[in-house]
């Protein structure tokens, strides 16, 4: 089955964004959706493992310690360079396997992922913080309710196919 969508750069952007909310979010809905319904266009390329259903099994499991790890005080910021990094590259990385799956630039769908990972990144980490203060409300919370919205944001994604 071919993916419906024909121009992707909206949900790549969206699935970016959710990159910059929890880094595995953008493989985890990029290798539900390709393991699904893989793309020829990536078969003879360094891509071809993100149609992997083996793949997309063990990133759905590596995700659930992401969504505890966030809670834990020890956590760094997302926004320490190295969380901007990984958040960046996870972006770029689905964004470049949808864009090649659907007959795009791989580079046009990594510079877009990533960005609007990096960019989701700041937003959600500031809009966190400032929800936390305004409403005294732990962070551990806040950061539920994050990955509700991450969830069903990676749900909505996977169903553009």
């Amino acid at each position: 089955m071919k993916l419906k969508v024909s121009n992707p750069i909206w949900p790549v952007i969206g699935i970016g964004t959710l990159a910059g909310m929890r880094t595995l979010s953008a493989p985890v809905v990029t290798t539900h959706i390709l393991s699904k319904h893989p793309s020829k266009r990536l078969e003879k390329s360094p891509l071809k493992f993100m149609q992997s259903t083996t793949v997309a099994a063990v990133l759905k499991i590596l995700s659930v310690t992401e969504l505890i790890a966030d809670k834990l005080p020890s956590t760094p910021n997302r926004i320490e360079p190295e969380g901007v990094a990984g958040r960046g590259l996870s972006g770029a990385l689905a964004g470049a396997s949808i864009y090649k799956a659907v007959g795009g630039k791989a580079l046009a769908g990594a510079l877009i992922g990533g960005a609007a990972a990096i960019a989701a990144t700041y937003a959600s980490y500031y809009l966190r913080k400032n929800i936390v203060k305004a409403n005294h409300v732990a962070d551990p919370l806040i950061g539920a309710a994050e990955d509700a919205l991450v969830i069903g944001a990676g749900i909505s994604l996977s169903k553009l196919v």
